[in-house]
Parts: structure tokens; C-alpha cells; sequence
């Protein structure tokens, strides 16, 4: 059903429109149901039957906007500056475009211009300010500084015309993106006052009630603006995307509410055009929900054309990515980052482009500094992607980078225990020693790092002082760490009996026992075997702890030695330490 949506879509959008409508309030209209290709149809004919007419100029200068492509929309609002030197909007116009070249200085000195053109009760300018400082959004998160110019722009367009319920209704949506919810609700509710036909308002109040989790008022918003115009798409892809975040927050309707929010999205794409940012849109959704397979069948389609959205190669490495088509995803994710503007490049992007370069086996070293640069740009997600390098070293068995990366975690995530974490430090620190001390037995010239003993024991102490319930890996690590300082039969000082005497006493509260456990149980009753043999001398002590340790596992190999000894007296050698 995806391939065949696409099918007509890709038709639809590089074919374009042949029915042009005459009217600028219609092409208007169409903008708003977002059938962009549609309304672009509209403009150009408008903009070469109407020459004069400024407007023309601006709203399909807007459109390109939207779609991103800022090249095309200040060619637009130039001519709508030629056709009229004092247009107000097309000075909006390109002042946006300077905001997303990220040019402050020139879109301020537009907007002044505008205003400067603009009559005392006229709210458009102010209108389109207010979204150009909104179109610059991030993963849908609008930077405070851009929505705060934004509600202000919209506060003085609100103060020029106080019945403009299509600026109220983007004053609602400012005051949203900054999760000011009262504020959102009063600006919608003084739109639909005005206007309580306007299924834009009534959509954008359910999007509302979505923020809060109120799902069902939530859907009775968007089933009223449904009932007013049954082809306003929009109202169905919101209601797609309330079904997806309802599937987030309740598992038990997760399946159903994908469904149905699929089923929704197909009919918002039914009613637009299926133009490209439409389809971008449905991206976006196909990435929340999962469905990797659907979205990288419909960006396949789409990166075929020359006129594509470059954002459809982000789709497209993500997806190959998710398929574990590297190649492909690492090529499509290189090609965005060729294409996109800087200020495009989203911090997920680095973590595909990372996981992309390791996978692929092309560079697993600039692969790992990606992933570091999404932890840097999101500092939300610096525990998950730290555990992405943790896993690609752990892999490698570079033990060493793998105790030194969750050191990083540690040192970078605020707020949290990460217990886990001390605990691999100290594993994986150990584990790197040893590593080091069998390589430096064959290669004499390779030494050992002792201090990465003392860093693990440190890091296994750390967690048990604080963890609530004792694990038995922290003293059997801690016991290891001993072992190796304390190899020496003839002058064992017991450094690791107090850790093992730890590990009887947890493992013997246990019940069942796994084989795993009564292996570890084992070698701790073979040690004290040990203890009181060579340190205590205690003859019956020893046996005691030897004869626990071979009922526990009979194949151990400190309890072996020691009965066949005893079954061969007068053997004078010392035990081999086990490698552990």
C-alpha cells in the first residue's frame, strides 16, 4: 500500500499541477491545507497573469520557503519588491530568508523596512515575522530567543489588528512551542471567537491538548475542524501524530493507535497534493513510528529525482541504517551532508552518519568522533551515545577504551548514580590489566599498567558504598583485582580473603543457585582452601574449604590439585593461579 502511495505521490509531484486557479484567496487556502504544489501552480500563473500585484510575489515566495528552498524564495520576493518598491511583505519575506541564512543583522534590517512600509492596522507583516522567526525549528523545538521575537512581533501585529484570528492562531502557536499552554489556549480560543469556522484553529488547539496528554479533547478538536472542512488534511495528520504519541505513553493501545495513525497520515496525504514537503512530513512520521522498511521505500523513490528535497537523503540514511543497508544509508547520509545547509544538520544526523561510518567498516574512527559530536549537540543523549562507542570497543576488545569511555559518562552525565557504570569501570579496567599482564608473559617488553588496578578497585569500591543491595560481582572483581597483588604462596597475606568471604556470604543466602554462581562459590571456598593451607597452616580448615569447593564444582581447579596431592604426598609445587 506505502509503494503505491509513493507511486502516485512521485507522480504527483514531479508532474505538478495543471489546474491553475485565478484567485490569490485560493491559492491562499490551499497554502493553509499545505497542497503546496497546488498553491505553487496557483502563483505562477498569478505572478504572470497579475505582474503587479506584490502579493502573488510574497506567498509563492512563502511556499518556497516552507519547502526550504531559500534560493528560489528571495528570487520571488525581489520581483515582488520590483513590482511594488514598497511592498511590506516581500521586505518580510526576505528578511525571513536572511533569518534562515542565520543573518540576524539583515532580517532585522528587512523587518524594519517592512514596518516601515506597512499601514498603522496592518497585522500581516507582523503575522509573517512572527512565523519566519517559527520556521526555524529543530526536531519540532523552537530556540526560546527565535519563538520570544516571534511572540513579540505577533504581540504588536495582535495590537494593530486585534480581529486577526489568523495571527492569534500563530500567537497560540508561539506561546505552544514554548510550552506556555494557558497563553496557547487563551490566543486560540480568542481565534475561534472570532472565526469558529476556522479548522486551522480548532487543529492547532488540538495539537494543544495533545502537549498535555489530554488525547481525547485532543481528537475532538481535530474531528471539529474535520466536520467544517472534511479536506483540510492537516487535521488528519495531527491526528496521526496524536495516535503515534498516544502509542508512546500507553503500550496496551500502542498497535492499535500505529495503526490508526497510519491510516490517518495515508488520508492527510489523499488531501494534499503529495508534494514533497508533504511526503517529508510523512517521513518524519514513518521515523517516529518505526517503520523503516515503508520510509526507506518511499525516500528510495523520492532521492531519484534531480529536484528532490535534499532532507530526503537524511530519511534515506536513517532508514538503510535501521535496514542494515550500509552502504547505501552511508552514501545517502554523506549526499545530505553535501546538500544541506549548515544550519539543517540536525544532532541526529552526526549519530547516523557515526553509526553509518562503524558498520559500514569505512571509518570506525571518525565514526566514534561523530557519535561523540551527537553527544556534544544533544547533552540529553550523551549516555546513549557513549554506549554506542562502548559497544564498538568492547566488540574490538579494547578493554582499556571501554572503561575509559563509561569513565566519560560518568564524568559528562549529571544527576544520576550510574552505578552501572562505576561497576564496568572497574571490570573493564581489570580486565584490561589482565589483558596486559598474559600479552607482556610472551612479549616481555609489553608492561603492565598497574594503575588501571588501582583505578578499578577504586571505581568497585565507589559502588559498593552506595548500592543498596550487594551484587556478588563486586567483591568477586574486587577479589581478582587482590589476587594479582598477592600471587605468592609462600608469602600470601590474604588480600583478597575478606572479598571472598563476602561472595560466600551472598551467594550462600541464594536460592537456586545457578551453575554460574556455584562456579564463583567454588573458587571463593578454593581460596580460603588456599589461605589456610599455605597462610594459616590449618590442615582441617583447608580441607573443609576444598571439599565445599569440589561439591560445588569438582572440575575446580585449585580443589583438583590439592586432593591429588593428597592422594600423591611428597608433591612440593605451588598451585597455578586460575586465569579468572
Amino acid at each position: 500500500m506505502i509503494s503505491k502511495i509513493a507511486k502516485v505521490a512521485l507522480g504527483l509531484v514531479f508532474v505538478g499541477s495543471s489546474v491553475f486557479a485565478q484567485s490569490l484567496a485560493d491559492a491562499k487556502k490551499a497554502i493553509d491545507a499545505e497542497q503546496y504544489q497546488k498553491a505553487k501552480g496557483m502563483l505562477k500563473n498569478l505572478t504572470v497573469t497579475q505582474p503587479t500585484n506584490d502579493e502573488n510575489f510574497f506567498y509563492l515566495g512563502w511556499v518556497y520557503l516552507v519547502q526550504e528552498y531559500t534560493d528560489s524564495a528571495k528570487v520571488s520576493f525581489t520581483k515582488g519588491t520590483a513590482a511594488n518598491p514598497k511592498s511590506a511583505l516581500n521586505y518580510v519575506g526576505l528578511g525571513v530568508v536572511a533569518l534562515q541564512n542565520k543573518d540576524d543583522a539583515g532580517a532585522s534590517a528587512s523587518f524594519n523596512q517592512a514596518l516601515g512600509f506597512a499601514a498603522k492596522k496592518d497585522s500581516k507583516p507582523y503575522l509573517y515575522i512572527g512565523k519566519g522567526y517559527l520556521l526555524d525549528a529543530k526536531d519540532g523545538k523552537f530556540p526560546v530567543n527565535r519563538a520570544n521575537a516571534a511572540i513579540d512581533a505577533l504581540n504588536k501585529g495582535k495590537a494593530a489588528n486585534p480581529k486577526d484570528a489568523e495571527l492569534l492562531v500563530e500567537l497560540g502557536n508561539a506561546y505552544r512551542s514554548q510550552l506556555k499552554s494557558n497563553d496557547a489556549y487563551d490566543a486560540y480560543q480568542a481565534a475561534l471567537a472570532l472565526d469558529p469556522k476556522s479548522p486551522v484553529a480548532n487543529t492547532a488547539e488540538g495539537v494543544l491538548w495533545r502537549y498535555a496528554d489530554n488525547f481525547e479533547d485532543s481528537e475532538k478538536q481535530f474531528q471539529a475542524a474535520i466536520a467544517i472542512d472534511p479536506n483540510y488534511g492537516p487535521a488528519y495528520r495531527e491526528l496521526a501524530e496524536t495516535d503515534l504519541t498516544e502509542a508512546q505513553t500507553n503500550l496496551k493501545v500502542a498497535s492499535v493507535k500505529i495503526k490508526e495513525g497510519v491510516e490517518n497520515y495515508k488520508k492527510y496525504l489523499s488531501l494534499t497534493d503529495q508534494s514533497l514537503e508533504s511526503l517529508m512530513r510523512y517521513a518524519d512520521f514513518l521515523v517516529n513510528a518505526g517503520d523503516y522498511v515503508a520510509l526507506q521505500e518511499v525516500t528510495t523513490k523520492l532521492s531519484k529525482s534531480a529536484t528532490t528535497n535534499p532532507r530526503v537523503y537524511r530519511y534515506l540514511g536513517y532508514a538503510a541504517y535501521e535496514n542494515k543497508d550500509y552502504t547505501n544509508g552511508l552514501s545517502a547520509i554523506n549526499n545530505w551532508f553535501a546538500k544541506a545547509q549548515p544550519n539543517r544538520i540536525l544532532p541526529r544526523d552526526y549519530l547516523y552518519l557515526g553509526r553509518l561510518q562503524i558498520a559500514s567498516g569505512q571509518d570506525t574512527a571518525k565514526g566514534i568522533e561523530n557519535l561523540k559530536k551527537y553527544a556534544e549537540l544533544d547533552t540529553t543523549k550523551i549516555q546513549d551515545a557513549y554506549s554506542e562507542i562502548v559497544a564498538v570497543y568492547k566488540k574490538r576488545r579494547d578493554y582499556v577504551n571501554v572503561a575509559n569511555n563509561y569513565e566519560a559518562i560518568i564524568a559528562k552525565v549529571h544527576g544520576k548514580a550510574l552505578l552501572t557504570e562505576h561497576l564496568s569501570v572497574g571490570v573493564y579496567d581489570y580486565l584490561a590489566f589482565r589483558s596486559q599482564s598474559g600479552a607482556s608473559k610472551k612479549d616481555p617488553s609489553i608492561k603492565p599498567d598497574s594503575t588501571l588496578l588501582v583505578k578499578a578497585d577504586s571505581a568497585l569500591s565507589y559502588v559498593q558504598q552506595k548500592q543498596v543491595t550487594p551484587s556478588v560481582l563486586v567483591p568477586t572483581y574486587r577479589a581478582y583485582i587482590s589476587d594479582y597483588k598477592d600471587q605468592d604462596y609462600a608469602t600470601l597475606k590474604g588480600l583478597s580473603k575478606p572479598y571472598y568471604e563476602q561472595i560466600i556470604a551472598i551467594l550462600s543466602a541464594k536460592t537456586p543457585l545457578a551453575d554460574a554462581d556455584k562456579r564463583t562459590l567454588a573458587d571463593a571456598y578454593a581460596y580460603l582452601g588456599n589461605y589456610y593451607q599455605y597462610h594459616d597452616k590449618d590442615d582441617a580448615k583447608a580441607l573443609d574449604n576444598f571439599t565445599k569447593a569440589k561439591e560445588l564444582n569438582p572440575d575446580n581447579g585449585y580443589a583438583k590439585f590439592y586432593f591429588d596431592s593428597k592422594a600423591a604426598p611428597g608433591t612440593s609445587a605451588k598451585p597455578t593461579p586460575q586465569k579468572k
